[in-house]
């Protein structure tokens, strides 16, 4: 198939986003990589960041895609000009896609430590808001309890608690989820806020820039192709990984709803797979 939209994360949680695109702009074929050798990404040094970001981005353009989507907030934070480097094609980012659509006086923010490191989602939101007063707090913890697939632990309960008690200090207005894992906390998450605090999804914000750039591409409108048979699940997808195939196919299913076909890539020879424990979700 000729691949029009490319997309990356460390491991599972960019399928938060390749679900918004399947659901927005269903006939475009798609090609995930899920980096799973190597997740998660947040808690690494800026430059292995940089330096996974230029080979993810490089496997993923001699693969052929049209525009790239950068699914994982941490690369996007830290390496955003790396994959406009090496992509060769448009790429979207998650932060200053929701970035430009915040309209709040106090906005919260909840991502990996590298990214509330790095002060990326403070920046953006102050170029497109200077008065805003922004919160940002890293949260170690989420990602590897939401890989364990037990979103009901009470560790992911205490946790999540402990991560939002600053940001209640601090009387924020809406909270942006500034890791593509969050989205699934939804649920717990509304339920430790007070009413009226809203929580923001940064992939809709992207998606939604996608429409004009696969239009660049030659693509119909979708609202010009509803007359065709829908497109079967999965038929104009491709999900590889970096490592173990098997666990990520059987974990992706909570994520979109059916069990998808799966295949291990090799990014380089030099990639610095672990193996071992990458079959342990």
């Amino acid at each position: 198939m000729s691949l029009r939209v490319g997309l990356f994360d460390s491991g599972l949680g960019g399928l938060t986003v390749l679900r918004h695109v399947h659901r927005c702009h269903p006939h475009s074929p798609t090609l995930y990589l899920g980096d799973t050798a190597r997740v998660p990404y947040g808690q690494r040094s800026a430059d292995d960041i940089r330096r996974i970001a230029a080979e993810v981005v490089h496997w993923l353009r001699l693969q052929g895609i049209g525009v790239l989507v950068m699914a994982c907030n941490t690369s996007n934070a830290l390496a955003f000009d790396v994959a406009v480097a090496e992509a060769g094609v448009p790429v979207v980012g998650l932060i200053d896609s929701v970035a430009a659509t915040l309209g709040t006086d106090r906005i919260g923010v909840l991502a990996t430590p590298a990214t509330a490191a790095s002060g990326a989602y403070r920046r953006a939101i102050h170029a497109c808001w200077p008065a805003a007063v922004v919160s940002e707090v890293g949260c170690p913890a989420f990602v590897p309890l939401i890989e364990a697939g037990d979103l009901n632990h009470p560790d992911l309960r205490a946790a999540a608690k402990d991560y939002l008690k600053p940001l209640l200090q601090s009387d924020v207005e809406a909270i942006v989820l500034g890791c593509t894992h969050y989205p699934l906390l939804t649920p717990l998450l509304q339920e430790l806020l007070p009413d009226g605090v809203q929580l923001i999804d940064p992939a809709l914000a992207a998606v939604a820039r996608l429409g004009p750039l696969l239009a660049n591409l030659g693509d119909l409108p979708e609202g010009e192709r509803q007359h065709e048979q829908p497109p079967l699940p999965g038929s104009l997808r491709r999900i590889c990984v970096t490592g173990c195939a098997r666990s990520f196919a059987r974990a992706a299913t909570r994520w979109l709803g059916e069990e998808p076909q799966v295949e291990q890539v090799e990014l380089s020879e030099q990639l610095d797979l672990t193996r071992q424990s990458a079959c342990g979700f």
